[in-house]
């Protein structure tokens, strides 16, 4: 490629950002699983309730999902960033960087773990409903295991949806191949930097797709 150098890429530097960018992902995504797989088991659960004021609270806490997955990532970061102080004592790099990847993943991961459980088989619920089963047992025992492959394919998405985030989460300082990207790619015009950083996150990409595909299919009955 005519005009590239690839030789002046301060490659230390590149690792650095890649090290960044997968620890980023790997801690908000543990924590986004460990906010949002709940969070989805309850808006299944409520939203199925008979009871009128439990689907009161469903709509609302539905409202507040809806909102947090539709306003715009980079728009959420900014306006996190108080929150992000109080949190972590930081708003930049890659602490201050994953509270607002946590909020903004968790409602979206939760729809998504909504959506596999109402994939289960009605049948298999109402089976162990009439052995006996508690709604805790169901869960356990019936909705989660039922709905792994699915779930696991939520798993990949938030994964792949975060590692967007991060490259975004570069406009106002939080690190990683995005910050990178901006400050020598973009700012300092150094073209090597932003396509190696683009590649690197293309390539991270496609290995998450590979592997959440791999073990879907493996958990997947045939």
């Amino acid at each position: 490629m005519d005009g590239l150098n690839f030789g002046d890429v301060n490659w230390d530097e590149m690792i650095t950002a890649t090290g960044s960018t997968l620890e980023m992902m790997l801690f908000s995504g543990l924590f986004t699983i460990i906010l949002g797989l709940p969070l989805g088991i309850v808006l299944y659960l409520w939203g199925r309730s008979n009871n009128s004021f439990i689907r009161v609270v469903y709509s609302a806490l539905s409202f507040i999902v809806n909102i947090l997955r539709s306003v715009p990532f980079i728009i959420l970061m900014v306006a996190l960033i108080p929150f992000s102080k109080v949190i972590v004592g930081t708003s930049i790099g890659v602490l201050g960087t994953i509270p607002a990847l946590v909020i903004g993943a968790a409602p979206f991961f939760a729809r998504l773990v909504e959506t596999a459980l109402r994939e289960v088989d009605r049948g298999v619920i109402e089976a162990a409903q009439g052995m006996g089963a508690s709604t805790r047992q169901i869960v356990m025992r019936v909705l989660l295991p039922e709905a792994r492959p699915g779930l696991l394919a939520g798993v990949t998405i938030t994964l792949v949806t975060l590692v967007s985030y991060t490259a975004m989460s570069g406009m106002v300082g939080g690190g990683g191949l995005g910050d990178l990207a901006i400050r020598y790619g973009y700012y300092r015009y150094e073209k090597e930097v932003m396509i190696i950083s683009v590649a690197l996150m293309i390539i991270l990409v496609q290995l998450l797709q590979m592997l959440g595909d791999r073990l879907v299919r493996h958990f997947t009955r045939k």
